[in-house]
């Protein structure tokens, strides 16, 4: 059963250890709403109006806020899929801030590693529990007992090495959390909603593809303002850092927890349906690898191809 006690957020030393990063930030927290996106993305919009007299507006539309909501019942992944969420057993919010990187690409992997590893810090030959599933995904590594994930082969021309393939190849990989990203001009800027939900305890829901996971599985204490906390600093300060100097640095990082690595995957991409996942670039753009080719994917919807006995 969930914890139906109230929930302390602490949404008061979250905003001092935020705010100095990102000066005019709010923290708000929701009992219920749809959407945090949504909201979000509505205030900005809003902000862009030239009536700024508009009912409901008020001046900080377009400042830094972070939502969070207890409970979300319209919660949204990429290509509008749904977010099952529930009181006390998710983690749901958004932030939404100014960003003008010089290029987006690779924004999604460099929120995810942040989250994995604010919640997961992997240290040593250990391999990570958290990992990263292309393009937006983070993955809870290894059933409860696995043994020990088998070792990388050696990275070819153009490759990063990553010591462990964290998904293994037993299947063993399940989804414990997503990230969606969208964004919104906002006069001469542009600002960026970043939304996370996170599984803090089991939920009845069922992937197909790749099953259900939660953050008590690592921490059986933890529960959602904990993980809020713990990840909230990590995650603004990535955000900053990826606006200077983009994905390339990370790359070594993503590549330790890189779910797809040495998997088959199909696309919906004409030119490139199916193959082994190996890897990505400076950009954050998948390697594709199909026979003696190396194809670059850098859009399309990703999924993991069952493999046959």
């Amino acid at each position: 059963m969930h914890d139906a006690q109230p929930m302390n957020w602490g949404a008061e030393a979250l905003w001092e250890q935020l705010e100095p990063l990102l000066p005019g930030l709010s923290v708000e927290v929701l009992a219920q709403c749809d959407s945090t996106n949504t909201r979000l993305l509505e205030r900005a919009r809003g902000a862009a109006l030239e009536d700024t007299g508009a009912p409901g507006r008020r001046q900080g539309d377009a400042l830094p806020c972070l939502l969070v909501a207890e409970l979300q019942t319209q919660g949204r992944g990429r290509q509008g899929k749904h977010w099952h969420a529930s009181r006390g057993a998710s983690l749901t919010f958004s932030l939404s801030l100014p960003l003008a990187p010089k290029d987006w690409s690779g924004l999604s992997l460099a929120v995810g590693l942040a989250v994995a590893e604010a919640l997961d810090p992997a240290a040593g030959a250990a391999p990570p529990r958290i990992g990263l599933k292309w393009p937006n995904d983070l993955m809870l590594m290894g059933a409860p007992g696995a043994g020990p994930h088998p070792a990388q082969p050696p990275a070819g021309p153009g490759q990063v090495a990553a010591p462990h393939v964290p998904a293994g190849h037993d299947g063993s990989a399940r989804k414990l959390g997503g990230i969606l990203i969208e964004t919104v001009a906002v006069g001469t800027r542009r600002m960026a909603v970043v939304g996370i939900g996170l599984n803090i305890q089991a939920l009845p829901v069922h992937d197909a593809s790749w099953g259900h996971a939660w953050l008590q599985e690592l921490d059986p204490a933890l529960n959602a303002p904990q993980a809020l906390a713990t990840l909230a600093g990590p995650l603004v300060r990535a955000l900053l850092a990826f606006e200077h100097e983009g994905f390339a640095p990370l790359r070594e990082r993503f590549a330790r927890r890189d779910a797809l690595y040495g998997r088959a995957v199909s696309t919906t991409l004409a030119e490139a349906p199916d193959g082994v996942a190996d890897g990505v670039d400076a950009d954050g753009a998948l390697w594709l690898r199909r026979g003696h080719q190396r194809l670059r994917v850098s859009s399309g919807e990703l999924s993991i191809r069952q493999a046959t006995p």
